[in-house]
C-alpha cells in the first residue's frame, strides 16, 4: 500500500485532482516548449534514465518516452497520476511527497521539477532529494515562471487570486523563484552547482474562451477559489481577466516566460 504523503503534499494533492481531465488535455499541453528545451538541452534519448517530480498527467514523460528515455515520476494528485500512468504505461510513476523521495540514491541521469520544488514545504530539502537520486554524471533541472511583468497569465492568476483566503506568512506561491538569483540561490543551498539558466517563450494558447477558462479553472489554485467564493464568482474573474488577450479570430494566447536551471552534484 502506498503511504499517504505528508505536509504541502496532502494539501496539494487535493486541491489539484478535481479537474484532473482538463489539465491533462488544455493546460498541461501549453508547457511542451519549456518540456522540448529542456530534452534538447539534456540530449534525451534512448536509455536516458529520466525522473519528473511533480509529473503531474506526465505530458513531460511521455515526451521523453517518445524518444526512448526510461521514465519514472512522481506526483501528490492520484487523479493525475491516474492519468500519467495512462499516457506512460511503461514507466514506474509514484504517488508521494517530493522531501521523501521513494527512489533509490544515484538512479536518474535527469531529475526534473516544472513549478514544483516552491510548492514543498522546505524546498530546499525537496531539491536535496532531487540531488540524492540523481548520479554525480547527471543533472537537475529547476523550472519556475519567469517574473510577473513576463507572464500575460500573472493577470489572470492574481484576478483567481483575489477570490481565495489571504496566504499565510510566507506561504509559496507560482512566482516564489521567480526574482532573478533566486532559484539559483535556491539551487547552491542545497549544494548543487549551476551550470545554465535558460528562459524560454512559453505562450499559452486556447480556441476560445470556454478552453481558457477550463484551462485556467484545472489549476490548484483555481480550485481553492471555487470553494472560497464559488464556481460563478470564478467563472466571472476569468472572463474579465482573459477578455484583454482574445484574438481576433475568437482565440486567446497569453504570452509567458519559463526560466530553468540545469545543476549537477
Amino acid at each position: 500500500m502506498e503511504r499517504e504523503p505528508a505536509g504541502t503534499a496532502a494539501a496539494q494533492g487535493a486541491i489539484w485532482g478535481q479537474r484532473a481531465r482538463d489539465w491533462a488535455e488544455i493546460q498541461e499541453p501549453t508547457a511542451r516548449p519549456l518540456y522540448e528545451s529542456v530534452l534538447e538541452a539534456f540530449d534525451v534519448g534512448d536509455g536516458t534514465r529520466v525522473c519528473d517530480l511533480g509529473c503531474g498527467a506526465g505530458g513531460f514523460l511521455h515526451l521523453a518516452s517518445e524518444r526512448g528515455a526510461l521514465v519514472s515520476g512522481l506526483d501528490a494528485t492520484v487523479e493525475l497520476l491516474e492519468l500519467a500512468r495512462e499516457r506512460n504505461l511503461l514507466g514506474d510513476i509514484r504517488h508521494g511527497e517530493l522531501e521523501e523521495l521513494p527512489f533509490a540514491d544515484e538512479t536518474f541521469d535527469l531529475v526534473t521539477g516544472f513549478n514544483s520544488f516552491q510548492f514543498a514545504a522546505r524546498p530546499k530539502n525537496a531539491l536535496q532529494e532531487a540531488k540524492r537520486i540523481v548520479h554525480e554524471v547527471g543533472a537537475v533541472v529547476m523550472a519556475v515562471w519567469g517574473q510577473p511583468e513576463q507572464c500575460e497569465s500573472a493577470a489572470v492568476l492574481k484576478a483567481v487570486g483575489a477570490l481565495m483566503p489571504p496566504p499565510p506568512p510566507g506561504a509559496p506561491g507560482l512566482f516564489a523563484l521567480s526574482r532573478r538569483g533566486a532559484f539559483e540561490a535556491l539551487v547552491a543551498e542545497a549544494g548543487l552547482r549551476s551550470v545554465r539558466a535558460v528562459e524560454v517563450s512559453c505562450p499559452m494558447v486556447y480556441a476560445d474562451l470556454a478552453a481558457a477558462k477550463r484551462g485556467f479553472g484545472s489549476a490548484g489554485p483555481s480550485a481553492v477559489a471555487r470553494a472560497t467564493s464559488g464556481e460563478e464568482a470564478l467563472d466571472a474573474a476569468l472572463t474579465a481577466a482573459l477578455s484583454p488577450f482574445r484574438q481576433p479570430d475568437g482565440g486567446y494566447r497569453l504570452e509567458n516566460v519559463f526560466r530553468y536551471v540545469i545543476a549537477t552534484r
